[in-house]
């Protein structure tokens, strides 16, 4: 098929050619990796990039890279090596003589020991930057290590800020060694943020100092261009929907007795307890979703008030196929229980071709597996949320399968949300950080065509 690209494609392209260190902060759907494949083929034209590595999420590294090389004229030329599965598989992978090595990140830290010193790859994509977010990761150490080594740097991602700008320095630092927002994470915080809560020496959060985010925005801005497809795109309209379910008088007593105790000493065999407030959160996620795990790991079934929902929006879609996203083990057992059409997403099978054939009615994935790079929008147009994350990243990121280039029909976002619940404080913590994203994205945004 041949690429024909949009001028906005066209723009990334020569802004990867013209930088040999930047960020793409280009929006869900926008064409990151065929944009950045053909900057590659262009270059391999004008300069020597020696070996080039591809770093995604294994999904995406198994499926979307393979897919994109094979389906465009463009690039279909450009050979390649997955990096995955065992040791000895991964050692033999990196013998092969090749255009492109790819690799998911969780093997980085290998990748890193295997080669030391000898580090080999010139030309390093990193897609999905956001996942590098965290400087104590050892997939962001493990690359530090390596990074005077790459000649180029090419980073990809739709959310760069998926929390705050405290995100965004090891992001930055990746790219061009901490030039532009200083050498360490204690430098950036010290430079741009205060402490918010803390008690004694320890810090809780950190915050904003007047002015900081638009510093840390010029600051940047000459490496990073930012796009977003509703300025790009005439994509077919997204509704949001939200359906309410509502449990009974003794469930919400027993919601509210763990919320207020952290116990409930009268389910499964030991009781449910939640030692602090993360747990607890999860804890009470799972009862909003109508299960909970007891202290022995046993699913505890409280109501079905979600999955009778579920069976209505089903109902309601009349036979077109239905993308679910779940959180828990449980919830999962539980839909599949109920709907014997339902089926898992196994990315490394080939569910993915057929969902977009429309072979799959009712498909179920965790968003923490299934909300990067993977192309879904042939297959359907409806998503539920059965259970939501607490992550923005993960949240855009799986919405964003459907609602992206080549849909064609609407887009229908259910949120199944228990009343008076944490679900609905989920919600709005979800739509209280997009605006904090949405800063960061308009402030780098590309002026197209000289606008």
């Amino acid at each position: 098929m041949e690429a024909k690209l949009r001028g906005y494609q066209k723009y990334a392209v020569d802004f990867i050619i013209n930088n040999r260190y930047c960020g793409l902060f280009l929006d869900m759907g926008l064409g990151k990796t065929l944009s950045t494949l053909t900057a590659i083929a262009d270059l391999q034209l004008l300069e020597d990039l020696g070996k080039v590595l591809i770093i995604a999420p294994l999904a995406v590294a198994r499926n979307t890279w393979p897919d994109e090389i094979h389906k465009w004229d463009s690039t279909k030329g450009l050979s390649y090596s997955t990096i995955l599965g065992s040791a000895q598989q991964r050692a033999a992978a990196l013998q092969q003589t090749t255009d492109l090595y790819i690799t998911n990140r969780e093997n980085v830290p290998w990748l890193v020991e295997y080669y030391g010193r000898k580090w080999p790859f010139k030309t390093v994509v990193i897609d999905e930057l956001s996942s590098f977010k965290s400087p104590q990761a050892k997939r962001f150490k493990a690359l530090r290590k390596v990074r005077p080594l790459m000649h180029r740097v090419i980073g990809l991602t739709g959310t760069p800020a998926p929390n705050s700008l405290l995100d965004l320095w090891p992001q930055m630092y990746l790219l061009d060694r901490g030039e532009r927002l200083g050498k360490t994470i204690g430098d950036y915080r010290r430079t741009y943020f205060h402490p918010g809560m803390q008690a004694g020496y320890v810090v809780y959060n950190w915050e904003l100092n007047q002015g900081a985010a638009e510093s840390i925005y010029s600051r940047i801005n000459d490496i990073t261009i930012s796009m977003q497809s509703r300025e790009l795109l005439e994509l077919p309209p997204r509704t949001d929907n939200i359906v309410e379910v509502e449990m009974t008088a003794k469930e919400t007593e027993q919601y509210k007795r763990l919320q207020k105790d952290f116990v409930l000493p009268e389910l499964g065999a030991d009781g449910i307890t939640a030692s602090n407030a993360a747990i607890l959160a999860n804890k009470l996620l799972q009862l909003a979703n109508g299960a909970i795990y007891d202290d022995d790991h046993r699913t505890i079934t409280i109501h079905d008030h979600k999955l009778d929902a579920l069976a209505n929006i089903i109902d309601e879609a009349q036979g077109q196929p239905v993308l679910v996203f779940y959180q828990f083990k449980h919830d999962a057992a539980r839909i599949r229980d109920k709907f014997r059409q339902a089926r898992m997403l196994d990315t490394g099978s080939d569910d993915v071709q057929q969902w977009n054939q429309g072979n799959i009615p009712l498909l179920l994935a965790q968003p923490q597996s299934a909300g990067h790079g993977l192309n879904l929008q042939q297959g359907g147009h409806i998503i539920v949320w059965f259970g939501l994350t607490w992550s923005l990243e993960y949240y855009q990121q799986a919405n964003a399968r459907l609602a992206r280039q080549g849909q064609t029909q609407p887009v229908i976002v259910h949120h199944i949300v228990t009343k008076d619940t944490i679900d609905e404080r989920v919600l709005l913590v979800l739509q209280g950080k997009a605006k904090g994203q949405a800063a960061l994205l308009d402030a780098v945004k590309a002026q197209l065509g000289g606008a």
